[in-house]
């Protein structure tokens, strides 16, 4: 007997469960950055240093609070160019029981930093002399910046490494203070405190969590 054929239905299953989606990686974190506190006898200045941008003349400002040769010195000069403009600077003037070899140049071209307010950088005569003095700048002073060739501006410029975080208003304070119109020399003649003002210790203190990188 001949079977007549029936079609075979196809048989619907529960499709397998689609594979989850992947999630995205968690951002990495960006470094922290050391800070130092200046204790000084008006109050305490906290600096944040980069570390990654400009890593041979913070390694160098690291060296002299690490062994305590900014402890007792002062700052001593203030270049006020009014309207919230200037600098002061501080560091150990040059005693050769304080200062160590001068570090190379790392301008500002090459590390991206600037002199924005509240700015650290090191001072200097010409490129790769600087050692243990520093100035903090006061308002944005991008002319201390290495400047583009052609611009008549200096092409070096100076090293900034960091940032006052905490105590600008000190830093003001500082700038604001009488000097002395017959101390100092060339162009630093009449920017010497007549008071310097007196940094009892420098010390690393814990860095601040780091946002996550974008």
């Amino acid at each position: 007997m001949l079977l007549s054929a029936s079609p075979v239905s196809a048989q619907t299953g529960t499709p397998p469960p689609a594979p989850p989606l992947a999630q995205p990686a968690a951002p990495t974190p960006a470094p922290s950055l050391p800070r130092v506190a200046l204790t000084t006898s008006l109050g305490t200045i906290i600096i944040e240093l980069e570390t990654q941008r400009a890593p041979l003349t913070t390694a160098n400002f690291l060296r002299y609070v690490d062994q305590r040769r900014l402890d007792g010195t002062t700052f001593y000069r203030a270049m006020n160019l009014g309207q919230g403009y200037g600098l002061v600077q501080m560091g150990t003037r040059g005693m050769p029981q304080r200062t160590l070899r001068p570090v190379a140049h790392e301008p500002t071209s090459q590390t991206g930093l600037s002199h924005t307010d509240g700015a650290i950088s090191l001072a200097r005569l010409a490129p790769g002399t600087g050692t243990g003095d520093f100035f903090i700048t006061v308002g944005d002073l991008v002319s201390l910046d290495a400047q583009p060739a052609g611009s008549g501006g200096d092409p070096d410029g100076f090293a900034a490494f960091g940032r006052v975080v905490e105590g600008m208003d000190l830093i003001r304070a500082i700038m604001a203070l009488p000097t002395d119109p017959n101390a100092g020399e060339g162009v630093m003649r009449g920017q010497m405190l007549a008071e310097p003002v007196r940094i009892t210790s420098a010390r690393r203190v814990a860095p601040q969590p780091a946002p996550p990188a974008p």
